[in-house]
């Protein structure tokens, strides 16, 4: 089964002001700065990212569960929540009430504010876009509920916990991610989405968008813009991997801590990235 949600990957046209925005803001700090690595880039389908800089960020809790910002193009004419793919991530805070006060004139606009979430009734979120177009749900557990396994925050912002994945048919890709890495099926709430479940408090929200939405535009060689990647855990990357965009590899720094990967595609046009948990 697909393990937990390790990294989360952003295409950041102005990188140094996005991961400054993420260290002053919301709290994460630098672990590691650095050109990407060329295999890396070789298992993304995209050898001619090596070289691009890269940053990765983890929350003040520690937690390792990283964003990554990659340095790549603008996409000035693409509109956050409009296209196929990931669509957003998910960190789990402690007072988002308090934080919305805390980024008023800050690089992250606000576009949902503060808010309980109906469908769970023990939680309250809002939801951002970032400094790379890239759109956050942070969200409060006032109290925990049987049905959501949701983690506590152990920081003011802390980890991500989900990512949101919008499809033409939620059917469809609730189909690829239980065939494909086990993810158990999850009935649909009211408004066309379901939680499914995955390893170490984490979950996909799939939504069914809209007949007409567009898939999500991409530079060739380059990675899509705003949430661009996600890369979970697995058990084991044995067997063929599905729509595999390069070769698996061994990379030393984080995430991968020498650990085997492999990236792929998913129903959607979703880039995944997958990273042997043993």
């Amino acid at each position: 089964m697909l393990g937990r949600i390790s990294t989360v990957t952003i295409t950041a046209p102005d990188l140094p002001a996005a991961v400054a925005a993420y260290q002053r803001y919301l709290g994460y700090r630098v672990v590691d700065d650095g050109a990407l690595g060329r295999e890396i880039a070789r298992g993304w389908g995209r050898p001619q990212l090596a070289g691009n800089r890269a940053v990765l960020l983890e929350p003040a809790s520690g937690a390792e569960t990283y964003l990554r910002f990659v340095q790549g193009p603008a996409y000035v004419e693409y509109e956050p929540l409009s296209c196929l793919g990931w669509n957003a991530a998910g960190l789990v805070v402690q007072d988002v009430d308090a934080l919305a006060v805390d980024l008023a004139g800050s690089p992250f606009r606000i576009i949902g504010p503060p808010a309980d979430l109906s469908f769970i009734g023990k939680a309250r979120a809002m939801r951002l876009v970032g400094p790379a177009r890239e759109v956050l749900h942070l969200t409060q557990v006032k109290q925990k509920v049987a049905a959501f396994d949701t983690p506590e925050a152990a920081s003011f912002v802390d980890r991500v916990f989900s990512v949101m994945l919008g499809g033409a048919s939620l059917e469809a890709l609730q189909d690829y991610y239980h065939a494909q890495f086990g993810v158990p099926r999850a009935v649909a709430v009211p408004s066309a989405a379901s939680a499914l479940p995955v390893s170490g408090q984490c979950c996909i929200e799939v939504d069914q968008m809209p007949l007409a939405t567009a898939n999500r535009p991409c530079v060739p060689g380059q990675l899509p813009p705003g949430a661009a990647m996600v890369t979970f855990e697995i058990d084991s990357l044995s067997g063929q991997l599905p729509s595999s965009l390069g070769p698996a590899h061994r990379s030393p720094g984080l995430p991968y801590a020498g650990r085997r990967s492999q990236a792929c595609v998913g129903a959607a046009g979703e880039l995944i990235e997958l990273i042997e948990s043993g």
